[in-house]
């Protein structure tokens, strides 16, 4: 096999955490602390005890090892805290390891949190060729790539601005461009790809794609699993900063989900914002019959809600907001909208803030995790949140033997497991 172009080699990286700061103090209380501080560290010297550093050791990657060859695309999946973020920025050289080593064998970009690679008194366009430079370009191969990177982030009208003037969004466009269009042999993105509008978040999956055809190196951190599974060929599974599993994708995520198969609640984050002139996303979440969360498993005899909510901030009669359930392989089970009925029993949506809820029946679900995502679009024209992409999604573990009997022990194929009602029919006569 050829040589990898990224190896890791016994990764450790250790924080120290300081303890909470203080009150403001004046000099006096100051100057008091100090010499109590100073007279304590003598005393435990005299008792042969270690002085108090007043931080605690926190490790947030321990002996991670792994390789990545030329042309792989790499997903790096966990919770949060596992240290996805900490691992990318060792291999973008931010960050120094405490022990291990890491080698790259190739020219590389890194899109790590809104705020790192630019600078933020230079305009768009000076970043642009400071960025190119850092990756070893000329100002040639600079310019013949400006064109198609400004078309790319939309940011034309605000090419000659500070960069420290843009929203998020706008350096998020600007930052994606410059990573994918200079051509890095390695590209390392980070969740902050999912800040920005839905269609230009669409718009950066398939350049990845196009950029991992094109036989570059890609590792991708999302807390998005339907994006993991479409870009990367293996994936590789952190918690607590340990390497769990690293495989094949959907054997991965499968064990993720059965580690966090009770995320039922979802809310925005800075990480992951959504925003539309129509409807904005705030919250998605599974409850019980009374409308109270639900934090746990769910059983298949069990009717449960998935309430979503939202900001409705310019009503379209063309509006619809729905459901679709995926199972852990990803297969899709269904969509369902609000819109489905009879009109004059639709829901009726307002604008201002919105909350509606569907029901899953009882003895519908068979045994199995379920990913469920808030869909929108202006049908038929436009999807606003389209199930395949960046969308609000929870998940729910659904157990227990489908149907009432209690000596059936045998698990029953499929992702549905109804319960239907038979008759008795007499037999018919010649």
């Amino acid at each position: 096999m050829n040589e990898p172009i990224i190896q890791v080699e016994g990764i450790d990286k250790k924080y120290r955490i300081a303890a909470a700061h203080t009150h403001y103090r004046t000099l006096r209380e100051t100057l008091t602390s100090a010499a109590a501080r100073g007279l304590n560290r003598f005393r435990n010297v005299l008792k042969g005890q270690a002085a108090s550093t007043g931080s605690e050791t926190f490790w947030a990657l321990r002996d991670v090892s792994f390789s990545v060859h030329r042309g792989q695309v790499l997903g790096l999946i966990g919770q949060n805290g596992a240290g996805k973020s900490t691992l990318l920025k060792i291999i973008a050289r931010i960050t120094e390891p405490t022990a291990g080593r890491v080698t790259i064998r190739g020219r590389l970009s890194s899109m790590l949190e809104v705020g790192t690679g630019f600078h933020p008194e230079l305009t768009g366009r000076e970043n642009i060729f400071l960025n190119g430079a850092i990756l070893g370009m000329t100002r040639a191969e600079i310019e013949r790539k400006f064109d198609e990177i400004v078309a790319f982030s939309e940011i034309a009208d605000f090419l000659e601005t500070p960069v420290k003037h843009y929203s998020s969004g706008m350096y998020v466009r600007l930052a994606f461009a410059v990573a994918a269009h200079l051509e890095p042999q390695i590209l390392l993105i980070d969740e902050v790809l999912a800040v920005g509008d839905v269609e230009f978040q669409r718009k950066c999956l398939r350049k990845m794609g196009s950029v991992a055809r094109e036989g570059r190196t890609i590792i991708f951190v999302s807390h998005q699993m339907n994006a993991v599974r479409e870009l990367c060929d293996e994936c590789l599974l952190l918690d607590k900063g340990r390497i769990v599993r690293l495989g094949v994708t959907n054997d991965v995520i499968k064990e993720y989900l059965g580690r966090t198969a009770t995320t039922t609640e979802w809310r925005p984050s800075h990480e992951e914002r959504f925003s539309h002139p129509n409807f904005t996303p705030t919250r998605l979440q599974v409850v019980d019959t009374e409308l109270d969360p639900i934090r746990r498993e769910v059983q298949s005899g069990e009717r449960f809600g998935v309430v979503l909510e939202g900001e409705v901030s310019r009503l379209s009669p063309n509006l619809s907001l729905g459901i679709a359930v995926y199972a852990s392989g990803n297969e899709l089970l269904f969509w369902s909208w609000h819109t489905d009925q009879a009109e004059g029993d639709w829901p009726r949506l307002r604008e201002g803030p919105n909350r509606l809820v569907v029901w899953i029946p009882a003895h519908f679900l068979n045994e199995e995790i379920y990913r469920i995502h808030l869909i929108a679009s202006i049908h038929p024209h436009e999807w606003i949140l389209h199930p395949r992409q960046w969308t609000p999604q929870v998940y729910i573990k659904v157990t227990g033997r489908p149907g009432r009997v209690p000596h059936r022990a045998v698990s029953r194929p499929g992702f549905t497991a109804p319960v239907l009602d038979f008759d008795e029919l007499p037999p018919l006569t010649e």
